[in-house]
């Protein structure tokens, strides 16, 4: 009974298919322009047809930004709009003067963007006796900022959301490398606040130190969760500071806020190299 009953799914799914591979190759693309890039992805290994219909230009160009045009050199062309699409997931591309760098979220097409240490406000940054302004190859920069020795550490950064994708969650990470001589870190409770300026941030603690650490581990200190590092697939190492949500539109001009410091306990600290704050789509929990 239950095997008839699967044998006639599956004739009425593909009956139901074969209705959909009569239409015009063009009205199926159209169809799933309404989707997203990993639907697409998907709804490729369906048919013959389904898969020729998601390679067209109908639909990757409305997965790409509109200003595209002008983040790319005319020089490249690109064959498709789908080539070019997994182009801006795969390849990050330098905006605005090299500070920053954008990308696209492969399965959404959401944006996401991460602000350099050149764009962030480092209190005593211009201080080489303080912080130094070096040059790594695995960078994505120019420069990255080397702490040399600080008592009060104090970064922030902001972002217009008008840059973001609207309708989506993000959370915020601070991006670092521990140097040879890493210290005054072990353990130590350091505030991150994430919010829209002007209203009231969340907040929570974390930890740089990552010699205890390890993935998703949190080590309770006093009564607070000191929120450990995670090793990258890049060989950084990051620390998420908090999450927003974007909700767009044209009359949503907010600005983001994203701050880690330690101004309470006082005692130096040196050894981290800080290349920026990533902001990218929340992790479905």
């Amino acid at each position: 009974m239950g095997q008839n009953h699967d044998v006639g799914s599956r004739i009425k799914v593909g009956r139901e298919i074969g209705s959909f591979d009569s239409l015009p190759e063009d009205c199926i693309s159209n169809i799933i322009s309404f989707t997203n890039p990993r639907d697409a992805c998907i709804v490729a290994l369906v048919s013959n047809t389904f898969n020729s219909a998601a390679k067209s230009d109908i639909i990757w160009d409305k997965f790409i930004p509109p200003e595209y045009p002008s983040l790319i050199p005319p020089s490249r062309v690109f064959p498709s709009k789908k080539e070019l699409y997994f182009t801006l997931c795969d390849d990050p591309l330098l905006i605005e003067h090299g500070k920053k760098s954008l990308w696209l979220e492969k399965a959404s097409g959401s944006k996401c963007i991460m602000l350099s240490a050149m764009s962030l406000s480092i209190i005593w940054g211009d201080s080489p006796m303080y912080w130094q302004w070096i040059q790594i190859p695995e960078a994505r920069f120019e420069l990255v900022a080397k702490l040399i020795d600080v008592c009060w550490f104090e970064i922030r950064g902001r972002m217009d959301t008008r840059v973001l994708s609207s309708r989506t969650r993000y959370s915020a990470y601070i991006v670092f490398k521990e140097a040879n001589r890493c210290n005054g870190f072990e353990d130590v409770a350091i505030e991150a606040r994430v919010g829209v300026v002007g209203q009231e941030a969340t907040r929570r603690f974390i930890c740089f130190d990552s010699a205890t650490g390890g993935q998703n581990q949190r080590r309770r200190r006093g009564r607070r969760n000191l929120v450990k590092p995670e090793e990258r697939e890049d060989g950084w190492m990051e620390i998420e500071l908090g999450e927003f949500f974007i909700e767009g539109g044209l009359t949503n001009c907010d600005e983001i806020e994203m701050s880690v410091l330690e101004t309470k306990q006082l005692h130096w600290k040196s050894g981290l190299i800080i290349h920026g704050i990533e902001i990218r789509p929340s992790k479905i929990q």
